[in-house]
């Protein structure tokens, strides 16, 4: 029986029950490993568990004193069992994180801890209404066909990347909860050699590809608002290829760097600690920027054309924070805080900040997606309130009498009822992104480049 297989110190005592000596250190359990019993004045070591984090070519190391007890870093610790230098056993990244996270105190260390489990709990609630909010969004845009048009299409894109990477990593969340907190050893996706591995590719393939939506909407929108001379007919086919297939050659690359060079610890753990992460991490810190960039220019070219309205200046600030704070979350810098390392050296308020703000923003992002671009779009509430009010209207007439009501009016008998939606809506996308954004001035003209169109 292997050392960290053991799950109990009676379980320990009895397996080494023959091998106990007087004035020897007793078999002992540290709720890590199994020690068996030492002489005194040595220094035993067992290889290190295949744990998380942890390198299992190492050592870690328990000292038996003369007098023939365990020795611990205090005289309660050394009455207690002792005490396991496991230190060596961490992999580069994570004893970096730990000494990081200890250098005030082991109480600093706890409260900081907590502060982690209030963020997962945030985060989680966060990661489900974002789901949720999503494939709701995904099934208006897919019912009504008068919301097909490219900018409804680059959404829908969008929205499908959230979805699978909000689905994998709610499911894996769920899984460690059962197989972490469990007493009993189960068996699921986080201790599972490979099938751990893949799931992991595939969630940063969709974090990847979701970045990725993120550049192509910031890049379309610079377009529409800012060029003078611009096509509103894009090449999906050529989106299609960036926002779906350049993500998988980088994180094929990614994936195939780590596992030839991130192999000392179980499952990859760490591995968004190591520096071989920024081979993905880099790309989207550059979509961010760029979109950053890509919003500094829309509220340029915005603000010139407020000024030469009639507006107060305060109804021109709130135009281009709205617009702002509209575009934030579809462009993905709410996303920038969490490229910056934790102050796990800072106190505890700085660090539970950092925590709380950068789950709250990471967490929520495709609920606010959802809310802005689906829920609050004023064209798509119209389809839903003019669908509700048809299908109200049918419950209403006569059962012999019932007709289909396409556009508000009763058709004769006769007539053929195509499946058309019940309106057209014209596909003006420079219209409704700016009226979404607040890009309008204020005698209802559409900020485009040097020249404005009536809505």
């Amino acid at each position: 029986m292997r050392a960290w297989e053991f799950t109990s110190l009676d379980q320990c005592v009895s397996f080494y029950q023959d091998q106990m000596q007087d004035g020897w250190c007793n078999a002992t359990w540290d709720k890590i490993q199994c020690w068996p019993p030492s002489p005194p004045d040595t220094v035993g070591r067992l290889p290190c568990p295949p744990l998380k984090g942890v390198d299992p070519s190492q050592v870690a190391q328990r000292k038996c004193t003369s007098a023939g007890h365990w020795e611990g870093r205090t005289l309660a610790e050394g009455l207690a069992g002792g005490w396991t230098n496991y230190t060596p056993c961490l992999i580069p990244e994570i004893r970096i994180l730990m000494d990081k996270l200890y250098a005030k105190s082991k109480e600093d260390a706890q409260l900081k801890l907590q502060v982690a489990e209030v963020s997962r709990v945030i985060e989680t609630v966060g990661l489900s209404l974002s789901l949720a909010s999503i494939l709701v969004s995904l099934a208006i845009f897919s019912y009504f066909r008068s919301l097909r048009n490219n900018r409804t299409r680059m959404h829908f894109n969008l929205f499908v990347a959230m979805v699978i990477q909000l689905m994998v990593r709610l499911t894996l969340y769920i899984d460690q909860y059962i197989t972490r907190k469990t007493q009993q050893r189960t068996t699921g996706i986080d201790n599972t050699p490979v099938l751990c591995e893949g799931v992991y590719v595939l969630m940063e393939y969709a974090r990847t590809a979701m970045f990725l939506w993120m550049f192509l909407e910031g890049h379309y929108l610079n377009s529409m608002l800012t060029v003078a001379v611009f096509t509103d007919r894009p090449n999906h086919m050529v989106y299609n290829l960036l926002g779906w297939g350049l993500p998988v050659v980088m994180t094929a690359v990614w994936a195939a760097v780590t596992a030839v060079q991130h192999t000392g610890t179980e499952c990859w753990w760490g591995y968004n600690l190591s520096p071989y992460f920024w081979i993905l991490e880099g790309p989207r810190l550059t979509v961010i920027i760029t979109n950053f960039l890509f919003l500094l220019n829309i509220l340029r070219v915005l603000i010139t054309k407020l000024q030469a309205s009639v507006s107060s200046e305060t109804q021109q600030a709130k135009k281009a924070v709205r617009a702002a704070i509209v575009l934030l979350p579809l462009l993905g810098i709410t996303n920038s805080l969490q490229m910056v390392h934790s102050p796990l050296e800072g106190n505890i308020v700085e660090f539970a900040a950092w925590s709380f703000v950068t789950t709250f923003l990471t967490a929520f992002q495709g609920f606010f997606v959802a809310l802005l671009y689906c829920f609050l779009n004023q064209e798509v509430r119209n389809v839903i309130a003019k669908s509700l009010a048809n299908l109200s209207t049918q419950r209403l007439l006569p059962k012999r009498s019932k007709r289909v009501l396409v556009n508000g009016n009763v058709p004769s008998e006769t007539m053929v009822v195509p499946e058309e939606p019940l309106t057209v809506i014209r596909d003006d996308i420079v219209t409704e992104t700016a009226t979404q954004a607040g890009l309008t001035t204020g005698e209802g003209e559409v900020v485009k480049g040097e020249a404005t169109t009536s809505v």
